[in-house]
């Protein structure tokens, strides 16, 4: 079995995207071949910095290193440097209907954000399904949110299968219910888009900080608390055991906890959980070569994969 996960380099590595998208990742290098990618093209869309973006990208797969992925269970590079799969793209977009891409809701969801809508927006699911097509990809782990995306790629290669013969794999999307969506320090999605992030790697007193600047109703001290509506609950549930969230439920229920100890608990929690990746970091820190050693290793064997899949769609199509 292939897995393929991308992920976009458009900012620092929030805890939204540790559960939403790398703990899922990392777990699933156990059940093959695992092909990950730092999503640099997609990145476009919204990094206007030429820096920034190399910053971004080179940091992005750094922390995931950090936070477990194993370079001999896969292969973990960067998309620009799989440049073939704007060909498939381009391929993709001759048989894309237009409408399908109207209804994508991350583009609309997008607009809606002030975003201009520009054509690789709107293309953006064409990209997409080139990434997961061109190396046979057989599951996809996806948050719900990225679930449509998946659904696109089956269309577009079910249209091209169609056209020119069994020359596409279908994938198949794998989404994690239980952290479908991690809330930010406002309630609202973790998104770097609202500035309401936790991030991965951030220092003791800024991870503190953030921590303590929940968005909570205003119940006093010694009044019952709801677990179900709170950021703070829902957040610790990611970190702690079943023990621990029962503990921790009961006594909202109980009343006579404070907020401001409840994210005390949550921070010592979340800081523990990373403490072993900081560790892991620190070290990758330190050897200069070994992230782009990686890097190259990963893109040698994603070449191979994604040249073998082109020559089948060139020669099926007309073009070889």
């Amino acid at each position: 079995m292939r897995i393929l996960s991308g992920i976009q380099p458009s900012g620092i590595l929030h805890i939204g995207n540790y559960f939403g998208m790398i703990q899922r990742a990392i777990a699933l290098q156990a059940e093959g071949e695992a092909f990950y990618f730092i999503a640099n093209y997609h990145a476009l869309t919204s990094v206007r910095d030429p820096e920034t973006l190399r910053a971004n990208s080179l940091l992005c797969a750094i922390d995931f290193l950090a936070c477990g992925f194993n370079p001999d269970r896969g292969a973990l590079f960067m998309q620009s440097d799989v440049p073939i799969v704007t060909e498939l793209a381009w391929i993709l977009s001759t048989i894309a209907p237009t409408g399908l891409l109207e209804r994508a809701h991350s583009y609309k969801d997008k607009l809606a954000r002030g975003m201009p809508a520009s054509v690789g927006l709107f293309s953006y699911p064409v990209l997409m399904a080139a990434d997961i097509l061109i190396y046979d990809s057989d599951v996809v782990p996806v948050g719900k949110d990225q679930k449509q995306h998946v659904e696109i790629t089956r269309d577009l290669a079910v249209k091209m299968n169609e056209a020119f013969g069994n020359i596409l794999k279908l994938p198949e999307a794998r989404i994690q219910h239980s952290t479908e969506t991690v809330p930010g320090i406002d309630g609202q999605k973790m998104s770097k888009s609202y500035g309401n992030t936790i991030d991965i790697f951030g220092d003791e007193k800024e991870t503190r900080k953030r921590v303590m600047s929940i968005v909570t109703d205003s119940k006093p001290v010694e009044a019952p608390k709801d677990p179900a509506s709170s950021t703070i609950f829902h957040l610790y549930s990611l970190f702690a055991s079943a023990d621990e969230i029962a503990e921790m439920r009961a006594r909202f229920l109980k009343g006579g906890t404070g907020y401001g100890d409840f994210k005390k608990q949550l921070f010592e929690k979340l800081w523990e959980h990373f403490a072993p990746m900081r560790k892991r970091r620190k070290e990758i820190l330190a050897d200069k070569l070994y992230v782009d050693e990686v890097l190259v290793r990963g893109a040698r064997r994603a070449n191979e994969v994604a040249d073998e899949v082109m020559e089948r769609v060139r020669s099926a199509v007309g073009l070889r």
